[in-house]
């Protein structure tokens, strides 16, 4: 007769299983990485049997992969995307893309919760991101949330709703083309967006061809329209916006949304120009749903 085994017993041959599962996907993916050869398969099984090591431990013992191999087959195995920072063709800027695992990266994840909890639980969808002077980060800020909301498996669209100094472009590498202003200005057909691999849950909405008149097209009903349109398909809609101190665009795009957050830098922001920022926001209807210090 059979032995029925432990609850222990039974513990440890899961844990066995599920570890010999997760190291055969690691090999599987270093090897379609063109990270591991399949004569190098049978050395690494070798030493991990006689050393009892992790899989991706012992390719890394034997000098075959680097530690930024494993992240980034981990990465595969548990679809938490990014972009090793030697590979990426994306500005350094975007650190939740290109160094997920930096501390800069896990304080914007810490904004990322708090936001889930304060703006984003109660069936919105859109937030816009601004600050008072075009040096304290707002860019920065949205690009970076933008990652880190499509690494949960969000779809999200980053709409660069500046105008005046559209910096998304840049940071994602886009290049020039149609975009925001174009489709409010009634020059395209229909929305032009742009997938950023490997986040196929990310697109960006680039600010388009630079127009003489801003706050006349963020003004008008088929912004409202637009967005109302958005909102159907994608889960969350960021919008990063000119900083108060170039102009009001801020103030029209903040009434449309309902809440802004506020990006602010350490050593550069000042509290007068912060404070008649949250008053005219204020003024417009919506609500300030936060400050970021960035460094």
């Amino acid at each position: 007769m059979n032995s029925i085994s432990s609850a222990s017993e039974q513990s440890s041959i899961v844990e066995a299983t599920t570890s010999i599962r997760a190291d055969s996907n690691i090999g599987k993916l270093l090897q379609d990485a063109g990270k591991l050869k399949p004569q190098d398969m049978e050395r690494v099984l070798a030493l991990q049997q006689e050393q009892n090591l992790r899989f991706g431990e012992a390719a890394q013992k034997l000098g075959l992969v680097t530690e930024a191999d494993i992240q980034q087959a981990l990465s595969h195995q548990f679809e938490y995307p990014y972009i090793p920072a030697a590979e990426a063709s994306l500005s350094p800027e975007l650190t939740a893309a290109t160094a997920p695992y930096s501390k800069e990266a896990e304080a914007l994840r810490s904004v990322r919760s708090e936001l889930l909890l304060r703006w984003f639980n109660d069936g919105r969808k859109t937030l816009a991101i601004g600050s008072a002077r075009a040096d304290e980060g707002a860019s920065y800020l949205a690009a970076n949330l933008a990652v880190l909301f499509a690494q949960m498996g969000r779809k999200v669209l980053l709409v660069d709703a500046n105008m005046r100094q559209p910096r998304q472009q840049e940071i994602f590498n886009l290049g020039n083309g149609m975009g925001l202003s174009d489709i409010l200005a009634e020059r395209v057909p229909s929305v032009q967006v742009h997938t950023v691999k490997p986040f196929q849950t990310l697109t960006i909405l680039p600010a388009g061809s630079p127009p003489p008149n801003p706050v006349e097209l963020l003004a008008r009903p088929s912004f409202g329209a637009l967005l109302a349109g958005l909102e159907i398909s994608y889960d969350i809609i960021l919008i990063d916006t000119a900083p108060s101190q170039l102009s009001s665009d801020f103030q029209l795009i903040a009434a449309r949304v309902g809440g802004m957050l506020i990006a602010t830098r350490r050593n550069v922001s000042r509290l007068a120009p912060l404070t008649e920022l949250k008053e005219k926001i204020v003024l417009t209807g919506a609500q300030v749903v936060g400050a970021v210090v960035l460094d």
